[in-house]
């Protein structure tokens, strides 16, 4: 059921679906899994397959919370939040660097278009640079310059102190620069 974005009333579309309304939280999916797959994707490094199965738990693990959601923030910051949290504890239990894929999936999803409907060269190389760094100071980096968190949300997230999270942005921006500079 195609949703008009301008007659499109987010939180009545929230409660249908938290009364179980499959259709109204289909809706609330197809306007949020974008942004959704995209956080998680730069969080696990460009992983593709990886991904898409972290996304599709966000969603599951959003459809059993929509009951207990109180509506006190935006459906997108809660949702948004419980998916940087689905990869945060699957990046915790796995405790290894991500290698970006070498499938020709890999590469087609680099090849992200931007705004005008163009594939640059600079986000291309961005997105490799983003996915090669180890795996804490790319969610630090994601989570504050991509994101917009704080430190301190940061390093409750992680579990870590505020000045590593600090220490772990300032790393993940040096070791971008480095990696952009030597590109081919």
């Amino acid at each position: 059921m195609p949703v008009d974005a301008a007659a499109f009333d987010e939180q009545a579309w929230v409660s249908r679906a938290a009364a179980g309304d499959v259709q109204a939280f289909e809706a609330l999916y197809r306007r949020h899994v974008g942004r959704v797959h995209g956080v998680i994707q730069r969080l696990t490094g460009g992983q593709g397959a990886r991904a898409e199965d972290l996304t599709q738990e966000a969603f599951v693990r959003a459809w059993q919370a929509l009951p207990q959601f109180r509506q006190e923030s935006a459906f997108s910051t809660w949702l948004h939040r419980l998916a940087v949290n689905t990869a945060l504890m699957e990046l915790r239990s796995r405790r290894t660097q991500p290698q970006p894929s070498a499938d020709e999936d890999a590469v087609e999803r680099l090849e992200v278009a931007d705004s005008a409907g163009h594939v640059t060269a600079l986000s291309m190389d961005l997105e490799r640079a983003v996915a090669t760094l180890p795996p804490r100071a790319r969610a630090v980096l994601v989570l504050h310059d991509v994101e917009g968190w704080k430190h301190e949300e940061i390093a409750r997230e992680l579990g870590m102190a505020v000045g590593s999270s600090k220490a772990q942005l300032h790393r993940a921006r040096h070791l971008l620069r480095e990696r952009l500079r030597t590109e081919p």
